[in-house]
């Protein structure tokens, strides 16, 4: 594994055993600063044990995780999050009675200190503020509301939302809490086809310096986002490489594209 200092999350020899069963079996990969790398993999191949690994909703059974240099294998997911690793989730993990503005007014307020004071008077029509404090917050969510395109639903509860704004939201939410790292947990899955191309519009606009790991079935996201693909089958990694590199191996093909690999190489060839 390169040791070079532009790496900013690794797993060295990463085990996962649940009983008689290794879910994740000797892993070790890099993720370089301002990546965009995807994992990729049959179901069942260990994808969602790797991230929960990474993330700290499970220990390791041996192997170590580094976050900017610093062994966070044992580390609690609060305190990774503190420390620039931040996650999305298949499933949405919205409230469902919150506007777009009020979650979001509460995450940067957290993460820029402020706790409780998330819930002063923000909205629309909130131009004149009484802290700096609380106008910070409000340049914040208006800033995370237009990168997401948010701000004409600003003010709906998210229960009323269509489901590609509540996957925009959710990757907000996560930019939002400053992350070094960003970990995109298949960011399309169930949204419409027709809600789509915003989608994949905004995850292509992601800041350059946020280093971010894709999991994702959808081959047309993967290969228009990645620049670095890394292929899990069984708990192993089978392969790791560039996007043509990944297209044109014949072992990926057998386990685990096929001819949808194709189609998609195709499509941005």
């Amino acid at each position: 594994m390169s040791s070079t200092t532009d790496t900013v999350l690794s797993c060295t020899n990463l085990i996962k055993r649940f009983g008689g069963i290794t879910a994740t079996n000797d892993v070790t990969f890099d993720l370089k600063q301002g990546a965009r790398h995807a994992l990729i993999g049959p179901n069942g191949a260990g994808k969602t044990t790797l991230i929960n690994l990474l993330t700290g909703v499970l220990e390791p059974t041996s192997g170590s995780i580094k976050l900017l240099g610093e062994d966070i294998s044992r580390l609690a997911s609060y305190k990774r999050v503190r420390r620039g690793m931040v996650r999305t989730f298949q499933i949405n993990q919205l409230f469902d009675t919150f506007t777009p503005l009020q979650t979001l007014a509460m995450v940067v307020s957290q993460a820029q200190g402020l706790g409780g004071k998330w819930w002063q008077p923000i909205g629309l029509q909130a131009i004149s503020v009484k802290a700096s404090t609380s106008a910070n917050v409000q340049e914040r969510c208006l800033e995370l509301l237009t990168q997401f395109h948010l701000l004409e639903v600003m003010d709906r509860e998210v229960r009323l939302l269509a489901y590609g704004k509540r996957r925009l939201l959710e990757i907000a939410i996560a930019l939002a809490c400053n992350p070094k790292v960003l970990l995109l947990d298949e960011p399309v899955a169930g949204v419409p086809a027709g809600e789509r191309e915003e989608l994949l519009q905004t995850v292509a606009a992601l800041p350059a310096d946020v280093s971010v790991l894709l999991i994702e079935h959808d081959m047309d996201l993967v290969f228009e986002f990645a620049t670095r693909i890394t292929v899990l089958v069984n708990g192993t990694v089978l392969t790791e490489g560039t996007p043509d590199v990944i297209a044109n191996d014949a072992q990926v093909k057998a386990v685990y594209l096929g001819h949808s690999l194709d189609a998609a190489e195709g499509a941005h060839s």
